[in-house]
């Protein structure tokens, strides 16, 4: 391999465009060839990038032997067998998330591209944003004292996805921040959603994530809601963090309030609570675009053979849970375990 790396992109629908912006801006790496079904998004990146080849037939990315690596950014029900594809052919692979539709195919891109020495990593944007790291850092260095609940509103009007329910298309933001920001992994998911448009999936779901420690976490997620709503909460014994991705500047604030317990703990009765109220401050985030640091971290691991934040096994997670979430919405919230002995990072 050169010193040149060339990157072949799978789809310029939603995504994709990032994905070549950001990648044509990185130092010493090309995007060689983009395709598409669609001619008229094709004609995009011609005006745009002359310089890049488009085709409508993917394979031309897989059989060319001077491309490097494949970024996909179709539909989740195509991700798997183009993943495939394109480890066979020798690729690096990084995927659009939700990784796969389900486990099993999950762990055969992990298989497929630990058996060639592939670079296989996930698009879970969030956890390359500043905002995610500093909760990382705040939770990592206890920070927060003990990890009481993570609670997440993300609500919107549209956009309605007709291949996947909304777990699949917002919650799988936040079990992609949990993954990375929490000390500990669900053993199990509860979940109750609802479709109000006929034959087309649910478009408002609740979500509740049971953790062995004093732990849990409550995700809402809603494409029917009057308002964009992006906010998650994190509480701990010491301090609290409140994300609001839509704030332009201060996305996160950290509250130094809690609760102290007195008293005599042998009766209920007797017990005090005490509220502490201590002030609040908005720490500095780096606010690079969380995609070029992410294409920026996909060529490292390529070129030094590291093993992506967000690798096949983060993605297996996360799909592990939206699959028992799915199961849990169809039995109207009965709680489904995770087999999280598979799953251990």
């Amino acid at each position: 391999m050169g010193s040149n790396i060339n990157i072949g992109v799978i789809g310029y629908g939603y995504w994709g465009p990032n994905l070549v912006r950001n990648f044509s801006e990185i130092p010493g790496v090309q995007i060689k060839t983009v395709s598409d079904f669609k001619p008229e998004l094709l004609a995009k990146v011609q005006a745009r990038y002359p310089k890049i080849n488009v085709t409508t037939d993917c394979r031309d990315i897989f059989t060319d032997p001077t491309i490097d690596a494949v970024a996909i950014a179709t539909p989740v029900s195509t991700h798997f067998d183009l993943a495939l594809a394109a480890l066979k052919a020798g690729k690096h692979v990084l995927v659009e998330k939700p990784m796969t539709v389900s486990t099993e195919q999950a762990m055969r891109l992990i298989d497929e591209a630990e058996k060639r020495n592939l670079v296989l990593m996930v698009d879970h944007t969030f956890v390359y944003t500043g905002a995610v790291r500093k909760m990382r850092d705040l939770v990592g260095t206890n920070a927060l004292g003990d990890i009481y609940y993570y609670d997440s509103v993300r609500v919107n009007l549209g956009l309605f996805q007709h291949d996947v329910n909304v777990i699949w298309d917002l919650a799988v933001h936040d079990l992609s921040i949990m993954n990375y920001v929490l000390p500990s992994q669900p053993y199990a998911v509860s979940a109750t959603g609802m479709s109000h448009v006929p034959g087309e999936p649910e478009n408002i779901a609740y979500l509740t994530l049971f953790f062995e420690s004093n732990l849990m976490a409550h995700i809402n997620v809603n494409w029917l809601a009057p308002v964009k709503v992006r906010r998650t909460l994190i509480g701990g014994s010491q301090k609290m963090i409140v994300f609001d991705d839509l704030e332009p500047s201060e996305k996160i604030k950290v509250y130094d309030k809690g609760i102290t317990l007195n008293g005599n703990t042998e009766s209920v009765y007797q017990m005090l609570i005490g509220y502490r109220t201590g002030d609040m401050w908005s720490p500095q985030l780096d606010m690079t675009e969380a995609l070029r640091t992410e294409g920026l971290h996909f060529i490292n691991c390529i070129q030094n053979g590291d093993r992506p934040i967000t690798d096949g096994e983060a993605g297996l997670r996360v799909v592990r849970i939206l699959e028992a979430a799915s199961q849990s919405l169809k039995k109207q919230g009965r709680l489904v375990e995770l087999n999280i002995a598979e799953v251990a990072a």
